[in-house]
């Protein structure tokens, strides 16, 4: 499952948001039924996940968990309670609750970014910031694949 692209959208009053439809279309072709929210771990924006990959993911946590290491088992409790189980309404739209809207700095309007197998919901001008230096993009990439090997 890949997600790609960036959509803005606007939230209500209450805090729902229209998921776009093309990241919808992939989790219905995918099957997917449920969806779970999270603060991004470094950035001040929040993560969708498909249910399947937030499962995988935490099953990649608990595997590295020592259940007697007090450490350990506190990544892996605050790496889940932060977390949402999230439902799509009839019409696609989707409830951030305010403690989220609130980390991510979102007031009305966002952008949503597909990543992966993930997808992450920014407040707007804070995306665009992100995206706003190209040059920034390109030494990020090249110090990613210097070592690459197209064999």
């Amino acid at each position: 499952m890949r997600f790609t692209g960036s959509i803005d959208a606007k939230t209500d009053e209450k805090g729902r948001v229209f998921v776009p439809s093309v990241f919808r279309k992939v989790l219905q072709k995918e099957e997917e039924e449920g969806l779970v929210l999270r603060r991004d771990l470094f950035e001040h924006c929040l993560v969708l996940y498909p249910k399947s990959v937030w499962d995988a993911r935490v099953d990649s946590v608990r595997a590295r968990t020592n259940p007697f290491d007090r450490h350990q088992r506190e990544g892996l409790r605050l790496f889940t309670a932060d977390a949402e189980n999230i439902t799509l309404d009839s019409g696609g739209r989707m409830l951030i609750p305010r403690r989220y809207l609130e980390h991510a700095g979102i007031k009305s309007d966002v952008r949503f970014i597909g990543v992966d197998d993930t997808i992450e919901i920014w407040n707007k001008s804070a995306a665009e910031e992100l995206m706003d230096d190209p040059d920034k993009v390109a030494g990020i990439m090249e110090e990613m694949m210097k070592n690459f090997n197209n064999t």
